[in-house]
């Protein structure tokens, strides 16, 4: 984003006339506290401009990753989705896709969310039931059979295993012949939701947030 000289000192002769306006009403009405923070103990200050929280489109992206947000480019359309076999969502998302979805959201089952294979006892009721059924690199496959993926983004709603399931990706991707400079999309790896809301946990806290780490770094 562009700023003529003109804008500039237009902006820095507001906040001075602001920064004037701020003392003289100290003098009168001071603040009721020495410091405003966040519950992270983060201080939060007075008056944000451009130089504190950037512009849209460049890091850190405070403002939207997007240079002109959606005003011209859309939204990507998912519906979240997936249940029975890796070859059932396949046929649903390819449906989708031919209906004008334009990236794939993956709903997988609570043995999958959970990090157990389909073949579990612990598993017994729950395959393919809520989400899709993902134990190996081969349901993976056949969940991605004729997706073009260096043409979607794909989504996948996945937390403890969530490294395990990007991982699947990339070599579907690789095993397809996709470079992985081609290929995008989320994990959701939220590891402390799971502790507060949906239950689907697999480690204590520590080694949850471990993997969320590595997960980053790793990127």
């Amino acid at each position: 984003m562009y700023f003529s000289d003109e804008m500039q000192e237009a902006s820095l002769g507001l906040t001075r006339k602001w920064q004037d306006e701020v003392k003289k009403t100290l003098k009168n009405n001071p603040d009721q506290k020495e410091l405003f923070s966040t519950v992270s103990d983060l201080e939060i200050k007075r008056l944000y401009t451009p130089e504190d929280i950037g512009v849209p489109g460049e890091f850190p992206y405070l403002r939207g990753n997007q240079v002109t947000g959606y005003r011209g480019r859309h939204w990507t359309f998912r519906m979240f989705s997936g249940m029975g076999s890796a070859q059932n969502t396949n046929e649903r998302w390819r449906m989708l896709l031919r209906e004008g979805q334009t990236g794939p959201s993956t709903a997988f089952d609570f043995p999958t969310l959970m990090g157990y294979d389909s073949d579990s006892p612990k598993s017994l009721g729950e395959v393919g039931k809520c989400g899709v059924a993902i134990d190996t690199l081969e349901d993976f496959l056949a969940l991605m059979k004729d997706i073009p993926m260096d043409q979607v983004t794909t989504s996948m709603t996945i937390n403890p295993p969530a490294t395990v399931l990007w991982a699947m990706y990339c070599a579907a991707a690789e095993i397809n012949g996709v470079p992985l400079t081609k290929i995008g999309g989320t994990i959701q790896n939220d590891m402390l939701k799971e502790f507060i809301a949906q239950k689907t946990l697999m480690c204590p806290p520590g080694p949850s947030v471990k993997l969320i780490s590595d997960t980053v770094s790793s990127n």
